[in-house]
């Protein structure tokens, strides 16, 4: 089976997910900078999290154009990932409305570090139905030191949210800015073996 729909149907579900969470961003009540000042940890978790779906979209995007074929598992690897990430407006709700408390934010590092597992899963399910006549992604994905990092200052962050609220944010923003910059690993690899990865055509 091609990628073609497997991408399209991933790119409509982050795109609804944004568009949930910028729905649900409420005007201030007055139209001072003070009334704005209430809304600014609403804000910042909406902010925070649309960089998070934008990597995992940008990364998908990638991931997807050295996929050939695409197996059952994938599929159901990729609505597990996208599980995950569906539940990510709900933790930017109760992040920001309740100004970075310690259990909101606990709970916001849970979705991160299980989205970050999805995505793991995918990535070595989509490597397996490949198979050994298409090595492009296993060979792109090498060592990934960011993918094993991430996790562990998830689960730091996790822990922090009960010992300082903002050193718990501050590791989530840390995975963010790791990852803001576009994985170039996938591209360096499809330029290395231009034969491969034309699934989704």
């Amino acid at each position: 089976m091609p990628t073609r729909r497997v991408e399209a149907f991933s790119d409509g579900v982050i795109a609804i997910l944004i568009t949930v969470m910028v729905l649900e961003l409420r005007t201030p009540d007055g139209a001072t900078w003070l009334a704005l000042s209430h809304s600014v940890p609403v804000l910042l978790s909406y902010v925070l999290s649309f960089v998070y779906l934008g990597i995992y979209w940008n990364n998908h995007h990638h991931m997807l154009m050295a996929t050939e074929r695409v197996s059952g598992l994938v599929l159901w690897a990729n609505l597990h990932l996208l599980f995950w990430l569906s539940l990510i407006p709900f933790a930017t709700g109760w992040l920001g409305e309740n100004q970075f408390a310690a259990t909101p934010a606990a709970v916001y590092g849970i979705v991160l570090l299980a989205a970050a597992a999805a995505y793991f899963a995918l990535q070595q399910s989509i490597i397996r139905a490949q198979g050994d006549a298409s090595p492009t992604l296993a060979r792109a994905v090498g060592r990934d030191l960011k993918g094993k990092l991430s996790p562990v200052l998830y689960a730091l962050g996790i822990g922090l949210a009960f010992v300082d609220r903002w050193l718990s944010v501050a590791m989530y923003v840390i995975v963010a800015l790791m990852w803001l910059i576009p994985d170039r690993r996938v591209e360096r690899a499809l330029a290395a073996d231009p034969g491969n990865a034309q699934g989704q055509e």
